[in-house]
Parts: structure tokens; C-alpha cells; sequence
């Protein structure tokens, strides 16, 4: 039986990778220390639907505490691990950039040290399209420079890059990092816009849109990004002879970086549309300038993706959108 040690088991892609892991056969120990920085009771519901797996086991903790980290990794002898937990927001990171630091990069260092002592067979580490920064060359592919970054949600993703090729390089430890552009879907974090977009429309109050809608994402269905995710589980970086055509391999470590993106630009306009559509009623608008560190548009290039793994995220946003508001209606009888 494989064995995956998943950080951030209890949140929106932890718990659906942890699903689909289990659901394969695996056994699965999900991390998490199921902080309130959004409603910690959608976190707990996740956790009882991963808990009727015989092979689900959990550990509630910090990944700051390095010691208690390290003793659940051991426990778990996880011949993968797959670090999805962090401190998310890109706004949020103004108001209390030490939690970002803290978490997304003492954190990260605690689990790479881990890690390496365990000698686990590859690690996957979650970053963000937000490390794009002010590059204004789209779409955005693994090859451009990442010198600017617009906040310190993504300054931290940046270190934790840097810190994991570092790692990559000393320990000859396979490392793939995959940038996330917008991730969507059932069981999503009430922060993100398209719960905010939801609630505040079924509810008929206004909803924030920032840059009058003049922002472009490049939307991922969650469905798709676990298919990704477990395709590149099989693929560790190594040396030169695992390279591909245009591959982000480093030269000087087992280390890729990959985009993981639907590779569309979607007008946040059109994305508001959808969910009107799905509820059959007008949003009331409170049209608002683009936040600090927000970017205004992002797009991933995943020929890389491609190449790698023979597939891509494909989930048209229409679709996308239903099945995510089908799932809304439900759970929150809206």
C-alpha cells in the first residue's frame, strides 16, 4: 500500500487530494492545524468525510512545531509528501504578514528538514501564480524571472521555492513545485471570490468588484488540479535524462517547477455572469479600484504540464461553476 503525508489534509485541495488518494487504495495521514482563519467548521466537515477511510489518520498540530511535525512524518513513513498547507490570502498578508512568514515559511523549512532526515522518495510543494508578481508577459510560463513580487503572501510562496531548490540541490532530494492559478470548486474557502460572489448574490446584497471587473484569472477547476497532481506524483524530478522539451528542471538539482492552470483567461465580468446565471438573479454591484497586491491578470502556459503528464485542466468555466453551485445550494440551503 503507497502512503502520502498531505499537509493541509483539512483544507479545500488537501482534502480533495486526500480523497482521491484514499479512494485509489492509498493510506493517507493528513496535517493540519485548523486555524480560524476561515470558518474552522467546513474544515472539521471535511476531516469526518476523509475520517470513514479505514486508511485515513490525522494529526492536528502546527507546522511551525517542528518536533511534533517531525515525530507525525516519522509515524507515517510516507513514501510521498505533498505540502498544500499554508497561510492563504493575498489581502489577508497585509494585515498579519508574520502569520505568513511563520507558517508559509518556518513552516516549510520545518517540513523539508523533516523530509530529508526521513528520506522521503518525493516531495510536492503547493505555490502560486501570485509569484508571478508584476511580469506583465502572459501567458505566464516556469521560465520567467520572478523578481517582483506584489505581496508578502507571494514574497513568502518565493522563499519557499528558493528554499526548496536550495534543499533540492544540498540533499539530491526530488523536489516538484506546482504554482496554482485560482482554484474552484466544491468545499471551497469562503475567503475566495466565488463563494463571496454566491453568498452575496442568493442573499441580494452587494458584492465587492475590485478594478470595476477589469481582472482576468485563469480559472482551475479542483477536479482537474488533483488529476495533475497525481499524475506528477509519479514523476520525480531527477537528473538531465528526466528532462523534457522546455522543462523547468534545475541544472543543479532534482528540482521542477509547473504551472497547473486551465489556460484560459477568464474576465472576472464573465465569471460573475456564471454565477448570475446559476442563480437567476442580478448581482448588486459595489464597484471598488484594485486592491494592494492584487494581480491584474493572470494565465498559465501548461505546455509543460503537458508534456509531462499527457494531460492538462480542461473543466469549461460554465461547467465548472454549476457543479460548484450545485454543491453551494446544498450545504449552505441557499
Amino acid at each position: 500500500m503507497r502512503r502520502a503525508f498531505i499537509t493541509g489534509a483539512a483544507g479545500f485541495i488537501g482534502y480533495h487530494l486526500s480523497q482521491a488518494l484514499l479512494d485509489a487504495g492509498w493510506q493517507v495521514t493528513g496535517y493540519d492545524a485548523l486555524t480560524d482563519y476561515y470558518d474552522v467548521t467546513l474544515k472539521t466537515r471535511r476531516l469526518e468525510l476523509l475520517a470513514r477511510h479505514a486508511g485515513f489518520a490525522f494529526v492536528e498540530a502546527r507546522l511551525e512545531d517542528a518536533p511534533r511535525l517531525h515525530a507525525a512524518m516519522q509515524a507515517a513513513a510516507p513514501q510521498v509528501v505533498v505540502h498544500l498547507a499554508a497561510q492563504a490570502g493575498v489581502r489577508y498578508s497585509i494585515d498579519n504578514p508574520r502569520a505568513f512568514v511563520d507558517a508559509n515559511i518556518t513552516g516549510s523549512f520545518n517540513l523539508l528538514e523533516a523530509a530529508q532526515s526521513l528520506k522521503v522518495g518525493h516531495v510536492l510543494m503547493a505555490s502560486t501564480s501570485s509569484a508571478y508578481g508584476a511580469n506583465r508577459e502572459l501567458p505566464f510560463d516556469e521560465g520567467q524571472k520572478t523578481a517582483t513580487p506584489m505581496s508578502i503572501y507571494a514574497a513568502t510562496k518565493l522563499a519557499t521555492e528558493a528554499l526548496a531548490h536550495a534543499h533540492a540541490h544540498i540533499h539530491a532530494q526530488p523536489i516538484t513545485m506546482f504554482r496554482f492559478f485560482t482554484v474552484y470548486g466544491p468545499w471551497g474557502r469562503p475567503d475566495m471570490a466565488l463563494f463571496k460572489f454566491a453568498t452575496g448574490i442568493a442573499r441580494g446584497r452587494p458584492i465587492d468588484i475590485y478594478n470595476h471587473g477589469q481582472m482576468w484569472r485563469d480559472f482551475t477547476y479542483v477536479d482537474d488540479l488533483i488529476h495533475c497532481i497525481r499524475a506528477l506524483i509519479d514523476l520525480p524530478p531527477g537528473g538531465p535524462e528526466s528532462a523534457v522539451e522546455g522543462d523547468s528542471l534545475s541544472p543543479v538539482a532534482p528540482f521542477r517547477l509547473v504551472n497547473i492552470g486551465n489556460s484560459q483567461k477568464i474576465l472576472l465580468e464573465d465569471f460573475i455572469t456564471a454565477i448570475e446565471g446559476e442563480l437567476g438573479r442580478k448581482a448588486i454591484r459595489n464597484d471598488l479600484p484594485i486592491q494592494p497586491g492584487d494581480l491584474p491578470a493572470t494565465w498559465a502556459d501548461t505546455g509543460l504540464l503537458q508534456r509531462l503528464t499527457g494531460t492538462r485542466p480542461h473543466t469549461p468555466l460554465a461547467e465548472g461553476v454549476a457543479r460548484y453551485m450545485r454543491w453551494f445550494r446544498g450545504y449552505y440551503g441557499l
